[in-house]
């Protein structure tokens, strides 16, 4: 089984009715899916040290579970004894009053120049040149960066820097030293067919189960909200994340085969009225899978960054 890629693997797909098998044993099918993810971390985290790279940038769409990862990442480097830090690209945030703007007049926040590039740039050449670097802080109720910073410490290490954007030549990522940098594209690679083959659940269906569930259940809103939002969501990763994909030098998936199953109690709890008929479609083809509840998700899971603790 290939547990890192170089290229984008192609995505799986895997019967319904084989979920359903295998979560008969509820608590061994979890405990498989956990380590299948943990072996594929660690041949990323052993290929980042590997390539020689004082830098990740790291990057996928939308609640493909790149935040919780960057950080396990790092830590995975951490154990082996080598220095390592994660950097968001949303503390590069320009703020309130500097962001570019949509046709409509509104705020751009997901266009590469709504963060602070000239910043962001020179943080990438100290790392590459001294190891070391302050990043801004952005406070997210102000919608303003606080004026202090961070530092980060990577000398002999590796830095983890994960963002929508980690992967836009924009950041000058090209132009440090080779073999500075590499690009790590985080992304989910199992989908779902009915027992004729059909497909029934794709990837991105899955990501929009995790982000509902988030956002019901930790940001205050309602399914309307999330739906409302999710095909600008999507149009963004079309955008800013499959456009440079290919850049990708080590791909990481990010499924867990019983995730299913848990979707499939979590979006039934959740209600709609202008989207309505989009989140029964959706909690209709979750269905098909014996339901789960968040209890049966180990506390360190990267799950855990949907359903909380």
């Amino acid at each position: 089984m290939t547990l890192v890629s170089k290229r984008t693997p192609p995505k799986r797909l895997v019967e319904c009715e084989l979920i359903n098998l295998a979560a008969a044993d509820q608590t061994r099918f979890v405990q498989v899916c956990e380590q299948r993810y943990h072996d594929r971390l660690e041949a990323a985290a052993l290929a980042a040290l590997e390539s020689g790279a004082q830098i990740v940038m790291l990057t996928g769409p939308s609640a493909a579970g790149k935040t919780t990862t960057a950080r396990k990442l790092s830590a995975l480097i951490a154990e082996s004894g080598r220095r390592s830090a994660v950097i968001s690209l949303d503390d590069f945030f320009v703020g309130e009053g500097r962001y570019p703007k949509q046709a409509d007049g509104s705020d751009d926040y997901e266009c590469v120049e709504a963060l602070d590039l000239p910043v962001l740039r020179q943080c990438l050449q100290d790392l590459a040149g001294t190891g070391v670097c302050e990043t801004p802080i952005f406070d997210f109720l102000t919608q303003r960066p606080t004026g202090t910073t961070r530092h980060i410490d990577g000398r002999g290490g590796v830095v983890v820097i994960e963002g929508l954007h980690a992967f836009n030549p924009a950041l000058g990522v090209d132009s440090l030293p080779k073999g500075t940098a590499i690009h790590m594209y985080a992304g989910l690679r199992e989908e779902y067919a009915a027992a004729d083959g059909s497909r029934t659940l794709a990837t991105r269906d899955i990501r929009l189960a995790r982000r509902l569930t988030r956002d019901y259940l930790f940001r205050g809103h309602d399914a309307d909200f999330t739906l409302r939002l999710w095909p600008h969501v999507c149009q963004s990763e079309d955008r800013y994340i499959k456009a440079f994909k290919s850049r990708a030098d080590l791909v990481l998936d990010t499924s867990f085969s019983y995730e299913v199953c848990l979707w499939g109690h979590y979006t039934p709890k959740m209600t709609a009225h202008e989207y309505a008929d989009r989140l029964q479609n959706l909690c209709s083809r979750f269905e098909a899978f014996e339901p789960m509840p968040g209890t049966v998700v180990p506390t360190d899971s990267m799950l855990r960054e949907f359903i909380g603790q």
